[in-house]
Order: structure tokens, then C-alpha cells, then sequence
């Protein structure tokens, strides 16, 4: 019999003013946020670091006020796939991967947010592929269709890289699966960034979940609808749609 894949839900970054309300109590400081996140979810995606890398006392904070069995997931530097393009990783890769370590086990996956517009680079993806330091779980989420084909998902299960399985702006991507994980970001049900999943797409969520969980694989599971707190409240709805099953 094989074991029942692993099961991490959350949302893309905790640290939102305009959750305070609809999801952390109104009157809720920026410095308490994490602690109080973590009495409903134990999982998050660290999305700010792509933007910049995050201080090591952030990290150190982060990982000591977080729960023994609580995960994290960081959304690697645009550095690396935005302005480089994946390029030169033998000098990209060893600064971020030293920093984001410091969350030491806790650490589970890096997910790689490729630039729109970017059409498929196949020769550059496998030798990003492999630089890759071998301890961490990677996911690659694509934002042009062009990666949408048998060659990249050939390298990604070569490597052992997830296929990043998203929704954003009314489009999906397929649901591949390349590695023995499975990584989604849900980034809203049509605008961008914004509205609340249907109750029949959340059940078709937890279904599909459900089943992939039968075969072994992991689920990491995080939505990025953040206007008006509705990626709070659906990490919640289907959580507790997956806690019936």
C-alpha cells in the first residue's frame, strides 16, 4: 500500500494590512501576524523574497515562532529568473540558496516563477536544472504556454522538478505532474490577484487532491488571492473540505 502523500496549505505571504479584519483580528499588529497565521494553517509561501532576500533575522524569527512541524515554501529572487533569465546559475544560485537555508528543515520547496513573454528556452532550463543544489525540492511555475510541452516536462521529471500547476487571469495550466510532489498556486478564479473560488471549484480541488494523495504524492497547495482576503478564507474553505475526505 502505498502512503498517503503529505499535505501543506496556506497562502502566498501572511503579511497583509487589509487581512486585518476580514481574516486577522482588526486591531492586529504587522509583528504578531505570523503567530496568529499559524493557528490555522501550517504552511506558507515566503513570495516577498522575490523581491528581495529576506534578513536573517527574519528568517531566524520566522523559524522560532513558527511550530516545530510548520512549513515553509519561498518564491525564488526575480534576480535569478527575471533579469537573468536562468542564466550563469553557478553564480546566481549559491546566495540565495545560503540565505533562504537558514529556515533549515523547515524549508521544503523553491518555486520558480518564470517571466510572461519569455518563450521556452529548453537548453537553458536543463542546465539551470542541473545547478540545482540536490537537498531542496524545486517547482517551476511557467507563465508563457510556450513551456507547456513534452521536452520540459521530460527535463523536469528528469531532474525531479514540479511542474508549478496555477490558475491566473482565467487561464490554467495543465495539471502535469513531474516529480513526486505536487505544487499549486491558485492566484484567483478570474482577475488577477482577486475574488473568491466557487465552492464547486474548490470541491473539484479537493477531490483532485484527494486523489493524488492516494497515489503518495505531496501536496503543497497556496493561493495568492489576496485583495479582500479571500485567499485566507479559501485556504480555509478547502482545508476543511479536505478534512472530510
Amino acid at each position: 500500500m502505498k502512503r498517503l502523500g503529505s499535505l501543506h496549505i496556506g497562502t502566498c505571504g501572511w503579511h497583509y494590512k487589509h487581512w486585518a479584519g476580514p481574516f486577522y483580528p482588526a486591531d492586529s499588529k504587522s509583528s504578531a501576524m505570523l503567530k496568529i497565521y499559524t493557528q490555522q494553517f501550517s504552511s506558507v509561501e515566503i513570495d516577498n523574497s522575490f523581491y528581495r532576500l529576506p534578513s536573517l533575522s527574519s528568517l531566524h524569527r520566522w523559524k522560532s515562532e513558527t511550530p516545530d512541524d510548520f512549513t515553509f515554501t519561498c518564491k525564488a529572487s526575480r534576480y535569478i529568473t527575471h533579469m537573468k533569465k536562468l542564466k550563469d546559475p553557478a553564480r546566481s544560485l549559491p546566495a540565495f540558496f545560503e540565505r533562504i537555508g537558514n529556515l533549515g528543515d523547515k524549508l521544503k520547496v523553491v518555486v520558480f516563477q518564470l517571466p510572461p513573454r519569455w518563450r521556452c528556452n529548453l537548453e537553458r532550463l536543463e542546465q539551470f536544472l542541473a545547478a540545482l543544489p540536490s537537498r531542496y525540492r524545486c517547482a517551476f511555475e511557467f507563465r508563457d504556454e510556450s513551456w507547456f510541452n513534452p521536452a520540459v516536462y521530460a527535463a523536469l521529471v528528469n531532474y525531479g522538478a514540479a511542474f508549478c500547476i496555477y490558475d491566473l487571469g482565467g487561464r490554467r495550466a495543465p495539471p502535469e505532474i513531474t516529480s513526486d510532489f505536487v505544487y499549486l498556486r491558485l492566484h484567483g478564479p478570474g482577475k488577477a490577484y482577486a475574488g473568491a473560488y466557487s465552492p464547486r471549484r474548490l470541491a473539484h480541488l479537493a477531490a483532485q487532491i484527494g486523489d493524488w494523495r492516494q497515489d503518495g504524492l505531496d501536496i503543497f497547495v497556496f493561493f495568492d488571492n489576496d485583495a479582500e482576503g479571500h485567499a485566507p478564507r479559501d485556504a480555509l474553505r478547502l482545508k476543511r473540505l479536505l478534512e472530510r475526505t
